[in-house]
C-alpha cells in the first residue's frame, strides 16, 4: 500500500468516524423523544481505492411492526369512543346498586304508592307519591338529555376530526415536498421522515390507512378500503357540514344531518364501512346508531309509562285526550309522536309539588271537581294495577314482547349495563394488544447502553485512524530528511 493510499484510507476513516459520532449523539439525545427512530450510518469499502465510503443515514424501522401498531392504535381509538359513550349513558340510567337509577326511581314510586294506598287520607303520603313520580320523570328526562348531549358532542368531534384530517394531510403533503428537496440536495431527510410518520400516525388514529412508498422517498396514503387520501401531491378534499344543535328528530336518513364526502363522493360512515376502524367512524356510530338506539329505548319506556296513567279506565275522571299523572310537556301524549318523548316527559302540574300541589287528586282523580272520600283507594289501586299490567313494546335494547312497567325499567338498566360491560371488555382487549405491540416497537428504539458502546468503538476507530495519519506524517518527515 502506498503512503497516499494509506493516507486516503485514514482520512476517510476519520470522516466516517466523525459522521458516525454525530449519528450516535443524535440517537442518545433523542432516546426519550416520542416518534424518533434510531439511526445508523451506512458505510462501505471503497474497494481498490482504499478507505471508507459514507452512505446515507438509515432509520431502523420494522414495517410489519409499524403496520401492526397502527392497526391496533386505530382499533383502540374506535373502542375508546364507543366505551366512553356507553359508560356515560349507563351512568345516567343507573346500575343495580344505584339509588338514583331509573329502575330504582320506579321502585321508589311504587313504594310511595303502596304507602299512600294503605293510608289514603294522609296528605304527607300523597305528597310523597307526587314527589316520587316527579323524580321518576326527571330521571328519564335527565337520561334522555344526557344522550342528546353525547350526540351533540359526537357531532362536534366529527367536525373537529375532519378539520384535523384536512390539516394533517396538507402538512403531510408539504413534508413530502421538503423530503424531495432534501433528497435532491443530498441532505439527510431523517428528521422530516420522523415528522411524516408522526402525521401518518395521527391520521391513522382517525381513519386507518395503507402507506405506499413512491419514487424519491415520497409517501402515498389510502384508506384500507382503497380511498385515496394523498398521492402524487394530490390531497383528498373532505366535506362535512356541522349541525349546531342535533335534536332527536334529526338523522342522515331525513337529510337533517350531514354525512361525509371525500372528493365529492358520499362515504359509508358505518363503524364497519369504508372508513371504519378509527375514531371518526366511531363518532359517526355514536351519532347515528348508538345514541339513536338509546333514545329509542328511553322513548319506549317514557311513552309506555305515560300511557299507563292517562287511560280513563285507570282514572275515570279523565277524558279521552286528558293527560294523566305523566304528560307530554303538560299535554296529552299521542303515541304516534313517540320520538323524543323521553325529553318531554313531566309530571302533571296539578299534582306537582312545584305546581298546584293538589295531591289529593291522586286519590280522587286528576279532574275531580272536589275532594272526595278520603278513604277511597279505588284510583290508587288502579295505579298499582297499571304498573303491573303487561303492555306490548318493541325497541332495539328493550326487546319485543309484553312487559310490565317494572320489567321495562329493569330491561332498560340491564341493556345499558350490558352494552357498557361489552364496550369495556372490547376496550380492555384492544388496549392490551396495542400496549403489547407498542412495547415491541419501543424495543427497536434507542438503547442507550448499546449506543454508548458504539460511541466507544467509534472513538477507538477515530483514534486508530488518527494514529495512522501520525505514522504517515512521521514517515513523510523521515523521507524528507533523506
Amino acid at each position: 500500500m502506498s503512503l497516499s493510499t494509506a493516507l486516503n484510507s485514514a482520512m476517510t476513516g476519520i470522516t466516517a468516524a466523525s459522521r458516525s459520532t454525530s449519528v450516535v449523539s443524535d440517537n442518545l439525545a433523542n432516546a426519550l423523544t416520542e416518534g424518533y427512530y434510531r439511526r445508523t450510518l451506512n458505510l462501505s469499502s471503497n474497494g481498490a481505492a482504499g478507505g471508507v465510503s459514507i452512505g446515507s443515514v438509515q432509520r431502523m424501522i420494522d414495517p410489519a411492526i409499524q403496520k401492526s401498531v397502527r392497526l391496533a392504535e386505530a382499533t383502540h381509538a374506535s373502542n375508546s369512543v364507543t366505551s366512553s359513550f356507553y359508560a356515560q349513558v349507563s351512568d345516567r340510567v343507573g346500575t343495580v346498586n344505584d339509588a338514583y337509577s331509573v329502575a330504582q326511581r320506579l321502585t321508589d314510586m311504587e313504594t310511595a304508592l303502596i304507602e299512600a294506598t294503605s293510608l289514603p287520607d294522609s296528605d304527607a303520603r300523597l305528597n310523597d307519591l307526587s314527589m316520587q313520580a316527579e323524580e321518576l320523570a326527571m330521571s328519564i328526562r335527565d337520561a334522555a338529555d344526557g344522550v342528546a348531549t353525547l350526540r351533540n358532542k359526537a357531532e362536534g368531534s366529527i367536525n373537529a376530526l375532519v378539520n384535523g384530517l384536512e390539516t394533517d394531510l396538507e402538512n403531510l403533503n408539504e413534508i413530502n415536498k421538503k423530503i424531495l428537496a432534501a433528497e435532491i440536495r443530498g441532505q439527510d431527510p431523517s428528521g422530516l421522515q420522523d415528522r411524516r410518520d408522526n402525521l401518518i400516525d395521527s391520521i391513522n388514529e382517525v381513519i386507518p390507512v395503507q402507506v405506499y412508498q413512491r419514487d424519491n422517498n415520497q409517501t402515498a396514503l389510502y384508506t384500507t378500503s382503497g380511498i385515496k387520501l394523498i398521492d402524487g401531491g394530490s390531497v383528498a378534499e373532505f366535506s362535512f357540514n356541522k349541525t349546531s344543535l342535533v335534536t332527536p328528530y334529526m338523522s342522515i336518513g331525513n337529510g337533517q344531518l350531514s354525512g361525509l364526502e371525500i372528493d365529492g363522493r358520499s362515504i359509508d360512515t358505518s363503524i364497519d364501512g369504508k372508513i371504519g376502524g378509527g375514531s371518526l367512524a366511531a363518532q359517526f356510530h355514536v351519532r347515528d346508531v348508538a345514541a339513536v338506539q338509546a333514545q329509542n329505548d328511553l322513548d319506549t319506556m317514557a311513552g309506555d309509562l305515560i300511557e299507563r296513567f292517562q287511560d280513563p279506565t285507570v282514572d275515570p275522571t279523565l277524558g279521552a285526550t286528558d293527560p294523566g299523572i305523566f304528560t307530554d310537556n303538560a299535554a296529552y301524549y299521542d303515541n304516534t309522536n313517540e320520538l323524543g318523548i323521553a325529553n318531554r316527559i313531566e309530571i302533571n302540574s296539578v299534582i306537582a309539588m312545584s305546581g298546584d300541589a293538589e295531591t289529593w287528586r291522586l286519590r280522587d282523580g286528576l279532574n275531580a271537581a272536589a275532594i272526595g272520600n278520603r278513604g277511597d283507594t279505588t284510583i290508587l289501586n288502579n295505579y298499582g294495577a297499571a304498573l303491573d299490567a303487561t303492555n306490548t313494546i318493541s325497541s332495539p335494547g328493550l326487546g319485543s314482547g309484553d312487559y310490565s312497567a317494572y320489567s321495562i325499567a329493569a330491561n332498560l338498566m340491564t341493556n345499558f349495563t350490558q352494552e357498557n360491560t361489552w364496550a369495556e371488555q372490547q376496550l380492555a382487549f384492544s388496549s392490551a394488544i396495542y400496549s403489547d405491540i407498542q412495547a415491541r416497537e419501543l424495543e427497536q428504539g434507542v438503547d442507550t447502553d448499546s449506543e454508548l458502546q458504539t460511541l466507544m468503538m467509534v472513538e477507538t476507530v477515530y483514534a486508530a485512524n488518527a494514529r495512522m495519519i501520525q505514522a504517515i506524517d512521521e514517515m513523510m518527515q523521515e523521507l524528507m530528511r533523506l
